[in-house]
């Protein structure tokens, strides 16, 4: 399906390799060709998408970036200069959607005008890619050196120190300039690397995503919502004596729990906004979730959609999300201008999928590279949550656990 979808300058390919999940999905998803947008230009983008979802009753796939927080909340502002250009927010209508049910047992091809027999013929017979994939040497350099980071974190602990904030996701790029990369093979060497229940390849023209996110956003299952922040993160080890230890360490850790806590409430208090009231409930908290690098905590969160509120106001009311901001938001957000040195674009933003129902899912984008195929500038941008009790040099380095996967295909 992804090498098929090659031809095509508008997809998004989402693949849940094979992770379990409590909730029901796909275990990967294809839409090609856009039909009809939805994009910036809409006076409320998110009013119109549910307004077409209406109209329409049909597939929509796209991308909301970090920095549509500014649409959301007045007293935001966004000066950093992107060396990407995707838009803040974008969907698309696709004329193909092609999806694999979690049971591995039934492929799905809908198409708008198309023979679907024809499209998946065309599946079948498209080229495979060569077991063995051979991407080119790079260097990143990271925007914001060592020294620097560390003195930041200090700053940013005299923020907490006086009380302007509990807790504040700090993050940093790695960049290359003049990269001639293949994405597609770029995107299929990260996710044998590191397979991520929320991977992602996007492409939207010129501009590339190539995403090993282990993390959910937000998802709606009729009137259901939930959120499934992760906060807190220790390293896997090859003797499996010292990665139970880790794991053991991680669950125990007061400071992850603390950081945990402080986003899941935030999150509680995000889905109220849309919520009926007393239905937001927390059935997990403090869970410990094993990927190939690291071991993750990750909450729950749950509530019921009002009646009276658009399906995109969960979304309006929780975007960008508590995970990757901190708390106070609006405060944070304010820090994290002036603190970081990247424009964050469609990092910690999201992408996903609404289906004709209504229901979506949506990821965090975290754990991706980002790719402008016009200018051949190759970025990601990695971090972590900042708390009073943060050890700047632990932070550094697990700033940099989060980037192993993003450069060790490129080593």
């Amino acid at each position: 399906m992804l090498n098929w979808s090659r031809q095509f300058s508008i997809l998004l390919f989402l693949d849940s390799n094979d992770y379990p999940s409590a909730y029901p999905g796909y275990e990967c998803l294809l839409a090609v060709n856009a039909v009809s947008v939805i994009g910036p230009d809409a006076s409320d983008p998110l009013a119109a998408i549910h307004q077409w979802n209406l109209l329409h009753n049909d597939w929509l796939f796209g991308h909301i970036s970090y920095d549509f927080k500014n649409a959301l909340e007045s007293k935001l502002s966004s000066a950093h200069i992107s060396g990407l250009a995707f838009p803040v927010i974008y969907f698309f209508c696709p004329a193909i959607v092609c999806f694999i049910d979690r049971d591995k047992k039934t492929l799905c091809v809908e198409c708008l005008g198309l023979d679907p027999h024809t499209v998946y013929a065309e599946i079948l017979n498209a080229p495979v890619s060569p077991k063995e994939i051979t991407l080119p040497s790079l260097q990143f350099t990271q925007r914001i050196p060592k020294h620097d980071y560390l003195s930041t974190i200090g700053a940013l602990r005299e923020h907490i120190r006086n009380g302007d904030c509990y807790e504040i996701n700090f993050c940093n790029e790695g960049f290359v300039e003049s990269a001639v990369i293949s994405p597609v093979e770029v995107f299929q060497m990260l996710n044998t690397l590191s397979p991520a229940p929320f991977a992602a390849y996007y492409r939207l023209n010129d501009q590339f995503m190539m995403c090993a996110s282990p993390e959910r956003y937000l998802t709606k299952h009729d009137e259901t919502i939930i959120s499934q922040p992760i906060k807190g993160t220790s390293k896997r080890e090859s003797d499996a004596t010292r990665d139970h230890a880790s794991k053991l360490a991680l669950q125990n850790s007061i400071k992850d729990r603390a950081e945990n806590v402080m986003i899941v409430d935030l999150v509680r208090n995000d889905l109220a906004r849309s919520c009926q009231l007393g239905s937001v409930q927390v059935p997990e908290l403090f869970g410990i979730h094993t990927f190939p690098q690291v071991h993750q905590m990750v909450s729950t969160i749950t509530g019921r959609l009002r009646p009276d509120v658009l399906f995109t106001d969960a979304l309006r009311y929780s975007f960008p999300m508590g995970s990757m901001t901190g708390a106070p938001k609006v405060k944070v957000m304010q820090l994290i201008e002036n603190y970081e040195r990247s424009y964050r674009g469609l990092f910690s933003g999201t992408v996903g999928y609404i289906t004709p129902s209504g229901n979506f899912d949506f990821n965090v984008v975290i754990r991706s590279l980002f790719y402008n195929a016009n200018s051949k500038y190759l970025s990601y941008q990695t971090g972590g949550a900042i708390t009073f009790d943060s050890d700047a040099v632990q932070e550094w380095e697990e700033m940099r656990l989060k980037a192993w996967a993003l450069e060790k295909i490129f080593a």
